[in-house]
């Protein structure tokens, strides 16, 4: 049994999939970019604008489905430059408490929109 999580306060899709898909106690958060859902504009002014961009958009998901970052237990990060991963890292671990999830970070050739960094979650009640 599955359910759809959409929410107006983070950007809608760009393709045939969803903003996250609960399964079970289980909530799968597909990649966010740095796309501000009241403006439909990209924010890639820099770096650290960027990637607190995409951790606004997966918050408001995961607020969407009545959970918060205390719930996240895996996040993948892709970056087309590793030498964004310092600002990235510095950005994505303002955003969790204690007891970080599991991760891993890695560096692709190009992203949807051509924007810097795409951050997926996958979160249990």
């Amino acid at each position: 049994m599955k359910k759809i999580i959409r929410t107006d306060a983070a950007p809608a899709p760009i393709g045939p999939y969803n903003q996250a898909v609960e399964a079970g106690n289980m909530l799968f958060v597909s990649g966010q970019i740095a796309m501000d859902p009241a403006t439909g504009q990209m924010v890639t002014i820099n770096i650290i604008r960027e990637a607190n961009q995409v951790m606004l958009n997966i918050g408001a998901i995961l607020k969407a489905a009545g959970m918060d970052f205390g719930n996240v237990v895996k996040t993948t990060i892709f970056l087309t430059d590793m030498n964004n991963f310092s600002h990235v890292n510095d950005v994505y671990g303002q955003f969790f408490q204690s007891d970080f999830p599991a991760r891993e970070t890695v560096q692709v050739s190009r992203l949807p929109k051509d924007v810097n960094v795409e951050i997926s979650v996958i979160a249990v009640r």
